[in-house]
């Protein structure tokens, strides 16, 4: 017999999407704020996100591969500069020629302000994140805050700090842009590790972590 079909309240409701809970409603453009650093980051600026790595590949070559050391650098980039300068004032009487005025180079005190008060908040806001979690309340977020730590100090061992701060920019630059390109794979795979480390942390807490004495804490919160 023919299947027959019918319409009901359910089936006109939407499926949630896989990986439902790491989906954004958002855009990933607008969640990184919009603007050129958004730009730059999912390559939509393409000229200046390739000019930032060729610099960043070019400054990594010069120190680790060639072995430059960073004060000869900027001792010629200054010698180099200074030749510059005094060719171009001296341009009327070398070549016979009005030499153009050389532009002033000022820096406003707001810039430099603001320069600050950018630093200081950035600052701020890292030294109170780093509090709240050695504060110990959110013990899987201590946890994982040691782990990714010493993961971090085993990767450093192996490498230069400028090798793992180039490697880092690399990764800033290539994986919101892979992440926006495939981001229904990387939100199913995201939620299935996440299913996987919530009961891996139940195990532990069950087994180890729950069996911790903590006298003083429980004590204070029983009164």
């Amino acid at each position: 017999m023919p299947r027959i079909k019918f319409d009901s309240a359910s089936d006109e409701q939407p499926k949630p999407a896989t990986g439902s809970h790491f989906h954004r409603r958002r855009p990933l453009h607008d969640r990184l704020g919009g603007g050129k650093v958004a730009d730059v980051l999912l390559w939509r600026n393409r000229h200046l996100s390739a000019g930032i790595v060729a610099g960043a590949t070019f400054v990594w070559f010069l120190f680790e591969v060639l072995e430059y050391h960073f004060l000869p650098l900027m001792c010629h980039i200054s010698i180099v500069a200074m030749l510059v300068l005094f060719i171009w004032s001296n341009l009327e009487a070398l070549v016979h020629r009005d030499a153009r005025r050389m532009p002033e180079l000022v820096l406003s005190e707001e810039a430099i302000r603001g320069l600050a008060f950018f630093l200081h908040a950035k600052l701020s806001r890292l030294t109170s994140i780093l509090l709240g979690i050695a504060d110990g309340k959110d013990l899987k977020l201590f946890l994982s805050a040691i782990a990714s730590l010493w993961v971090v100090s085993v990767i450093g061992s192996y490498c230069s700090s400028l090798t793992l701060a180039y490697l880092g920019l690399l990764c800033v630059l290539a994986l919101p842009a892979l992440y926006e390109q495939y981001e229904d794979e990387v939100d199913h795979l995201a939620m299935r590790g996440s299913e996987d480390l919530k009961r891996f942390y139940h195990k532990l807490d069950s087994r180890i972590l729950g069996k911790i004495p903590r006298g003083p804490v429980k004590a204070k919160k029983s009164k």
